[in-house]
């Protein structure tokens, strides 16, 4: 059995609001063991004996199926969670977020990363299947990286999580 985390694009935003009991019985209606959710924005752990590549589409049919909504799921082992946490290149500061952008299959990467950022105000770099970004608090929507990853066309391809949450579903 491996321990999972599926990371729902788009939850609890935007009008497409799951109770965290409901999901989680989702979860469970598919045939998962020890399924816990973390937080209220579409984090759940599990555990399957199926390939993550196997469970991404079976997920998303399964929730788009009793929640009505296009959804986009991101399945990460435990072990590779781990590694991109351990690979995190910022230092933490105060009055600063720190975050990680979880590209979904055709993800405008390079474009992503060819932001031009303020050193003052934010970084970013890149990591596997991830970006790393820093911001200055009260910036993270109207930064350059904040407008540029927020835009219509990216929105629906990545899945942002603070690295404080992104600990916690370790």
């Amino acid at each position: 059995m491996t321990r999972y985390i599926a990371l729902l694009r788009g939850v609890n935003v935007g009008g497409v609001n799951i109770k965290m009991a409901e999901l989680a019985e989702v979860f469970r209606g598919m045939g998962f063991d020890d399924v816990k959710t973390v937080l209220a924005s579409g984090n759940v752990v599990f555990t399957s004996q199926a390939r993550a590549a196997e469970l991404k589409p079976t997920i998303e049919a399964a929730l788009r199926e009793r929640f009505g909504y296009e959804a986009w799921v991101h399945v990460l082992s435990s072990a590779e969670l781990s590694t991109i946490v351990d690979a995190y290149p910022f230092e933490a500061r105060d009055g600063w977020h720190r975050y990680v952008l979880f590209l979904m299959d055709g993800a405008p990467r390079a474009d992503l990363l060819a932001t031009p950022v303020d050193a003052a105000l934010e970084a970013i770099a890149p990591g596997d299947g991830v970006v790393y970004w820093t911001v200055e608090r009260g910036h993270t929507l109207d930064s350059a990286f904040g407008k540029r990853s927020g835009a219509g066309k990216n929105k629906v391809l990545l899945t942002n999580r603070n690295l404080n949450t992104v600990q916690k579903l370790l």
